[in-house]
């Protein structure tokens, strides 16, 4: 093997002596032969098991002959939408459509389908009657189940089944899908293959199925959304690879979907030989015309060390993709691929991450797991970390530390999220020190969501009370460094569990830090994650109580603008909002009020002094107001008093 890209064209097959080729992969996002990309890990790890590969990107899918360039595979056409679920890709959580696209050539937008995994599967089943086709990435992988679709309001089959495909290779694949090769080579039929963990198929016969849990059939779940709240609270419980057990979803017609339990994860050697292929590391030459590929600028100098999350937060779908347990590359692996790096001409010094989901989880959260599993019933970090919990981060500096000691390294940034409640459980703060001391780009994003802690509890957060101790702490490390460091902040609004209330608190609490976020997500619900499942059934699957759920656009808008309440173009949602709420003792000129009264409301690019009612003009830039710094680090439009300024280390972007 070498480190030329796999081919694209029969010219490509020709040059290679390859007259048919095992597997076609056809994805939705643009060739990029790098690891960070689902189509290089997967076709990459097939042609070091003796698989040829060939890549389709992006193919024309109003063009029935579009999946038909390489001819018919030997074995089977792969399917991916890309690193993306393509409503997401394509769509804003106010469902408008966006106007880029960064895995594809130029950013032009459209050059995918909506739900591109069914559109796909189907293109291909039309001009293939019976070769297998096989999808994954994380569209697949996320809509495995039936599962609610948020962008047509609907209530979804099993993508198995709309996508005409016949099998899923759910989670980071790399295993099952070389599993499924060997068994499609050794002539086992596709509709044989059943037994390979981290897949789902469809069965008309479920006799052989051992261990079987029965989900509420589909007809059922979407007559009664309980009982699609009841079907993804076994689902959750059943996502770790020891103790998971198959997963039966009847529909009609006497058709059954199966979910084998989940593959177990990669061992640390088996972590260091996917990273270790050849992959070119860069966007294909016939993209260099449209300016090449926008997302690999945001990875080409970046490093990944781990895989899986035990944080458990409930908007995220890494428990049901990538799953709870840790999973580590080695630091010689990772050295040996920051040393590639330092080769590359366009390095200039800096390793833009060295992470994952989350960056400092380096190992499992307690010994256990590796041998009885994830807890079923118990989260690790929430509500409280666990006894059991080891919190360490000696591993994780260490790697840090070689990485800096390299030749050509200037300096090693972490962008990947830090979760700020294990960081607090490590007894040792040596981390934490060296965090602050090397490894910030003036500012660390982390993300408390909210500060109500009615809403943390639903997005499966620690208490506002944690985060405080950790804006404290990270204050006090600055101040002893002489660093002048910054908080960014991400902050959810409309999640369910948040009323006017709620939004309304997280606005107060931002008006007495002097601070107004420069980006706020709405709550996006994406398939199969427990906020989405709540969304759409106003349960919590986790004890099937009832949740306030904001669904109303206008709702959802004014609680967004609640936490931009210093916008000026925010001031009617924020009006009719406080209002609405019973809170209008905010609308005034005391220091506390967050408007001033309607009457006196100035024009755009203008406000009034909270302390003195005064008009005073300030300039105003994309919606947001110029900030002026104290010279304590806190960052206001008004004077704030010195007890609020405690929590100084909050800057706007």
């Amino acid at each position: 093997m070498n480190n030329q890209f796999l081919p694209i064209s029969r010219e490509d097959m020709k040059e290679r002596g390859i007259e048919q080729l095992d597997f076609v992969y056809v994805t939705g996002d643009a060739y990029v032969d790098h690891p960070s990309f689902g189509h290089a890990i997967i076709s990459r790890v097939l042609e070091a098991n003796g698989y040829s590969v060939g890549i389709i990107a992006q193919p024309d899918w109003k063009d029935d002959k579009s999946v038909t360039i390489l001819g018919r595979p030997r074995l089977g056409f792969l399917i991916s939408a890309g690193n993306m679920d393509s409503c997401v890709n394509h769509y804003s959580v106010s469902k408008k459509r966006r106007s880029t696209d960064a895995y594809t050539p130029g950013g032009e937008m459209g050059k995918r389908p909506d739900h591109a995994t069914v559109v796909y599967g189907n293109l291909i089943r039309k001009n293939y009657k019976d070769v297998p086709i096989i999808i994954g990435g994380i569209e697949a992988s996320l809509r495995r189940m039936a599962h609610y679709d948020y962008w047509s309001d609907s209530f979804k089959r099993s993508i198995l089944l709309d996508s005409q495909a016949d099998l899923i290779s759910y989670g980071m694949g790399e295993k099952s899908i070389v599993e499924i090769a060997d068994a499609l080579a050794g002539g086992i039929a596709v509709k044989d293959i059943s037994f390979i963990k981290g897949t789902v198929y469809k069965t008309k016969d479920i006799s052989g199925v051992y261990e079987g849990i029965q989900l509420p059939s589909y007809e059922a779940m979407k007559a009664e959304k309980s009982e699609y709240a009841k079907s993804f609270g076994i689902q959750y419980q059943n996502t770790d690879f020891i103790t998971g057990k198959p997963l039966i979803e009847p529909y009609p017609n006497g058709i059954f979907v199966v979910q084998n339990p989940p593959q177990p994860p990669l061992t640390t050697e088996e972590m260091d030989r996917v990273y270790d292929l050849p992959y070119a590391r860069t966007y294909h030459p016939s993209y260099e015309k449209k300016g090449g590929v926008p997302a690999i600028s945001e990875i080409k100098f970046s490093l990944i060390s781990n895989r899986g999350c035990f944080g458990g937060c409930s908007f995220c779908a890494l428990t049901f993709h990538q799953g709870r347990t840790i999973q580590v590359r080695s630091h010689d692996s990772i050295i040996k691929e920051a040393e590639l790096l330092t080769k590359d001409p366009d390095f200039k010094g800096y390793i833009h991450d060295v992470g994952g989901p989350t960056a400092n989880f380096r190992q499992p959260s307690c010994e256990k797991q590796m041998t009885k599993g994830v807890c079923k019933h118990r989260q690790c970090l929430f509500p409280k970390p666990c006894p059991n919990l080891k919190a360490d981060h000696s591993d994780y500096l260490k790697l840090l530390r070689s990485l800096r000691a390299l030749p050509k390294v200037k300096k090693v940034f972490i962008r990947s999220g830090i979760r700020f409640d294990y960081l607090l459980a490590d007894p040792d703060d040596t981390f934490f020190h060296e965090l602050v001391e090397h490894h910030i780009s003036g500012q660390l994003k982390v993300a408390p969501e909210h500060i109500s802690d009615v809403v943390l509890k639903r997005l499966g957060k620690p208490e506002n009370a944690v985060y405080e101790r950790f804006v404290e702490k990270y204050k006090k490390l600055n101040k002893k460094l002489g660093k002048n460091q910054f908080l960014v902040p991400y902050l959810m609004s409309s999640h369910p569990g948040s009323t006017l209330k709620e939004a309304i608190e997280l606005a107060e609490y931002l008006r007495d830090l002097g601070y107004m976020p420069e980006q706020v997500q709405d709550f996006y619900p994406t398939p199969s994650t427990l906020s989405t499942v709540m969304y759409y059934t106003g349960l919590d699957p986790r004890d099937m109580k009832p949740v306030y759920v904001c669904r109303n656009p206008h709702e959802k808008a004014m609680q967004r603008a609640l936490i931009q309440y210093r916008n000026p173009k925010n001031y009617d949602l924020v009006y009719e909002a406080l209002t609405a709420a019973g809170r209008t003792d905010l609308i005034g000129f005391d220091k506390k009020c967050l408007i001033r009264p309607r009457k006196l409301a100035g024009e755009k690019g203008q406000y009034f002094s909270q302390k003195q009612g005064k008009k005073e003009t300030k300039s105003v830039q994309s919606g947001k107001h110029k900030s002026n710094n104290t010279k304590n680090g806190s960052v206001s439009n008004n004077k704030v008093t010195k007890k609020k300024t405690i929590r100084n280390v909050h800057k706007k972007k």
